[in-house]
């Protein structure tokens, strides 16, 4: 048996290669691939040639990258984290033949897996299998953004994943997936504003599509308009916290001057290249600001194992099964067949293409 796999054998290099698919061992399954979502920022960084595991060395031991030999050189066949797929054969009783369910494997027709050392998420029956590929890991990237707004109000005493937004100001800067699948998630865990801030006209208008109030950054100053309105004290101005889903570096400079004094970034976002005009010395030297990276790889300190990846898992299923009707029609952009997959990136990269969110089929 074979599978199709998309590979970047290159910077702006991508193909459909054919591998031979390992027989099942005892212990694992197979599954044939029904959905396979894009992630914009981390996939186009591979065929952009802009990752840093490309260039440099990841010591993991560490936590730093150094001078040496790529960590993740090309080709990378390896590609994409948001698959749902179909038990098609199994040798574990613990995964059942024909069940459908969210992984991480990449873009790639079929998989082989073992459940002891890789996540397997069987989708509910009353859940579109299509937002399955939000299951796995994209949607707890942003369950984990919250849960760090969470961390850094109520320390390792989290109860909830609405302890950070509950009755708070929440702003939100960008507006592609993560953004809004953050924004829904603040909005409902009980935030008492949630606004998005982007400047694309056609992305404000699927944030209002999702219910999610916006501001176009380019228009009236919008760290004056949010500030005006939300009022704490004399001096005391600002959102609680706010949600940074845009890589670039005028964005977080936009997210510090949102905040009130003494309030917490949480950001998601991937800066390829660096952020060079954030200016910390403007608000956030003289409004004692925080900066805090909420990364997949980690939950906040002291927070494990009671939130770990499965519990994130569990509240994007609910979050899908809230908001799911809405997040197929408004969010995802375009469905296409796998064997498109090489045209549809290297567009998007080169931005010859604009979507929100493409799935791949089969």
């Amino acid at each position: 048996m074979r599978d199709t796999v998309v590979a970047v054998s290159g910077p702006g290099r991508v193909e459909l290669v054919e591998q031979d698919s390992p027989e099942v061992p005892d212990g694992g399954f197979r599954v044939e691939t029904l959905y396979s979502g894009v992630s914009a920022g981390t996939e186009l960084s591979f065929v952009k040639g802009t990752n840093p595991y490309l260039n440099v060395t990841w010591n993991a031991g560490l936590g730093l990258f150094q001078p040496g030999a790529a960590s993740t050189p090309y080709p990378v066949t390896r590609l994409g984290y948001m698959q749902v797929g179909r038990v098609v054969e199994s040798r574990t009783p613990a995964v059942a033949v024909g069940t459908v369910g969210a992984m991480t494997y990449g873009h790639r027709s079929g998989y082989v897996a073992d459940p002891l050392t890789e996540r397997f998420v069987p989708l509910p029956d009353d859940l579109d299998p299509l937002l399955g590929v939000y299951v796995a890991h994209m949607g707890p990237i942003c369950a984990n953004g919250v849960l760090h707004a969470a961390a850094d109000l109520c320390g390792t005493d989290v109860r909830s994943l609405g302890d950070g937004v509950r009755g708070r100001r929440v702003a939100v800067v960008g507006s592609g997936v993560v953004a809004l699948l953050t924004a829904l998630f603040a909005q409902r865990h009980g935030a008492a504003s949630v606004v998005v801030l982007d400047p694309t006209p056609q992305r404000r208008a699927v944030a209002e599509a999702l219910g999610l109030e916006t501001l176009d950054p380019e228009a009236d100053d919008p760290a004056v308009v949010l500030k005006t309105r939300w009022n704490h004290a004399a001096g005391d101005r600002g959102a609680d916290v706010v949600f940074q889903c845009r890589g670039q570096a005028w964005a977080l400079h936009l997210a510090l001057r949102l905040l009130r004094p003494q309030g917490t970034v949480v950001d998601l976002a991937f800066y390829q290249g660096g952020a060079d005009a954030v200016r910390l010395g403007e608000e956030f030297h003289h409004n004692g600001l925080s900066l805090r990276c909420a990364q997949i790889g980690r939950v906040p300190r002291g927070l494990a194992p009671t939130w770990d990846r499965e519990r994130l898992s569990a509240e994007t299923v609910e979050l899908l099964r809230e908001h799911g009707a809405a997040i197929r029609k408004h969010l995802v952009s375009a469905v296409v067949p796998l064997a498109e997959a090489p045209t549809v990136l290297t567009d998007l990269a080169e931005r010859r293409r604009q979507e929100l969110q493409v799935v791949f089929t089969g």
